[in-house]
């Protein structure tokens, strides 16, 4: 049996998607570390509201590496719709996660294409 090629473009989703968490870390850990007073109480809330967006956004590239790693498109259609519902989740970051939601989908379609298809030999 034929081993199939690795998705490239789960793999840019993957480097977008990984490259948005540590910058998303790097910003809310900053915005709470220097308030004091209503600043804190005003960054508290901010970071609350948009706590299940990046939840939600760790597991679509858990999932989306999982996908890479081990060539399951199963993964990648997983990784599409945890990034749609990211971008639900927090309406004002969805231009963060929607190319890599895109991608995802875009490389299911093209990696369940390439497993249907009889292996040349």
């Amino acid at each position: 049996m034929a081993r199939r090629k690795k998705s490239v473009l789960l793999l840019i989703s993957l480097l977008i998607g990984a490259a948005y968490l540590i910058y998303s870390a790097v910003y809310w850990s900053g915005a709470n570390a220097g308030a004091s007073g209503t600043e804190a109480a005003g960054a508290a809330i901010a970071s609350v509201l948009v706590m299940p967006h990046l939840i939600c956004t760790l597991v679509a590239v858990v999932f989306n590496a999982l996908g890479y790693f081990l060539n399951k498109t199963a993964f990648a259609l997983v990784a599409g719709i945890l990034y749609a519902v990211a971008a639900v989740l927090f309406p004002a970051y969805f231009m963060f996660v929607i190319v890599e939601m895109v991608l995802s989908f875009v490389a299911y379609g093209l990696m369940k294409k390439a497993a249907a298809q009889p292996a040349a030999e």
